[in-house]
């Protein structure tokens, strides 16, 4: 007699924050509400003026380094080769005030998502907040 042994479907995930957090899906709904909160609230008036009018590009392309980041597919790394967060953003004056901006409305955000696993979710908008505040120079 031969016997199977079923897995659980969550048994074959990656343990990748990107997996974890709900792939694409969630990183895209977490950008578009970045996005959203940015082209809405007056509280990010000066982070929106350092953008084009069009935001399409941009959901795009944050969507694609989170999940990239975030140990999912690497595509943004593959288009963007040679670059990373802090040379893209070289030719841009970020102010403090601007990073803050910036990294609030990240976790407002991520918070507003809320993926599955808010820890997680809390240590991404954390880290995200280090990183913005680290491209601030003046």
């Amino acid at each position: 007699m031969t016997t199977t042994t079923q897995t659980r479907p969550e048994q074959d995930l990656p343990t990748t924050p990107f997996h974890k957090l709900g792939g694409h899906p969630v990183m895209q709904a977490i950008v578009n509400r970045f996005y959203d909160l940015m082209d809405s609230d007056p509280a990010y008036a000066e982070l929106r003026a350092m953008h084009a009018p069009d935001l399409a590009p941009m959901r795009a392309s944050l969507a694609s380094f989170l999940a990239a980041w975030a140990g999912g597919p690497r595509d943004w790394f593959e288009q963007n080769q040679g670059k990373c967060m802090m040379s893209v953003h070289k030719n841009f004056t970020i102010s403090r005030d601007v990073a803050g901006q910036w990294a609030d409305a990240m976790r407002r955000a991520i918070a507003d998502v809320a993926p599955a696993d808010a820890q997680l979710a809390t240590a991404m908008g954390g880290v995200l907040e280090d990183m913005a505040l680290g491209m601030a120079r003046s």
